[in-house]
């Protein structure tokens, strides 16, 4: 299986290969790199397509997750890509993977070509949310994970009725507590870096799904306008992983923003 030990970590990862032009895929809380199978499998004829398991999730889980930040993991997205011989790399963040996405190109510009941020922002999290979060996640760390606060993770991140839900129910059941209170609390914890964004000056798109319910529009309008060389598109009727849920959308999209690229 495709693992690298690289900046302490064993991380997991998938790459198509090829010569075309690379890009490494970031997922958010609680999911993995396969959420990015609609991605892979219609970009992977022409780019080389990595998508990676970030600290306390899928196979780069160890179940007794230290402590970290997502400067850590832009430094593990670093060493991926130096270990797979690639020097720049168009970097696709969803969530929490913008979050380290976004950091990457303020602390390691030279290896970033261009952004593509889905469902993503430069803010801290929204207060009035976090202590409902961090009561269902301590619940689901100490008694397991319960319908009812499956459904509530599935409604949030994969909106209602998506028919590939369950799934991610079975994923989700098997998420070692360790793993889970640290990826949260890491996501609780980190830097608001709104006032730097302005910095980053490659290509930048910026996806988001107008029935977001984790991070709302105006968040993600916010980091779109500070961001020198940012388009925003809206995805219609999808929920927080636009990208799983609404591929019909927001490939296109994708594939539009990165043959300009080339030109």
């Amino acid at each position: 299986m495709p693992f690298a030990q690289v900046n302490g970590q064993k991380i997991y990862f998938e790459d198509s290969g090829g010569a075309g032009p690379a890009i490494i895929f970031s997922h958010g809380l609680l999911m993995d790199s396969s959420m990015f199978a609609p991605q892979v499998d219609a970009l992977k004829s022409r780019y080389r397509c990595i998508a990676w398991d970030e600290r306390g999730h899928g196979q780069t889980a160890t179940g007794v997750c230290a402590p970290f930040s997502y400067y850590d993991s832009v430094d593990d997205l670093a060493a991926l890509l130096a270990h797979l011989g690639i020097e720049q790399a168009v970097l696709v963040g969803m969530s929490q993977g913008g979050y380290l996405s976004l950091r990457c190109a303020l602390t390691h510009p030279e290896t970033v070509h261009a952004l593509v941020l889905i469902d993503t922002q430069a803010m801290t999290e929204d207060p009035a949310k976090m202590p409902g979060y961090r009561a269902m996640l301590q619940d689901w760390a100490s008694n397991g994970l319960s319908d009812k606060t499956a459904a509530i993770i599935e409604h949030i991140i994969l909106g209602d009725q998506w028919p590939g839900a369950a799934a991610w129910r079975t994923k989700w059941k098997k998420t070692a507590p360790a793993d889970l209170l640290q990826s949260f609390q890491t996501l609780g914890t980190r830097d608001d870096i709104s006032a730097q964004i302005g910095r980053i000056t490659v290509p930048t798109l910026v996806l988001h799904g107008d029935s977001d319910q984790a991070i709302e529009f105006p968040r993600a309008k916010a980091m779109a306008d500070a961001i020198p060389n940012a388009q925003l598109i809206v995805v219609p009727g999808a929920g927080h992983a636009s990208n799983l849920t609404h591929p019909q959308a927001v490939n296109p999209a994708i594939e539009a923003f990165l043959a300009a690229l080339k030109s």
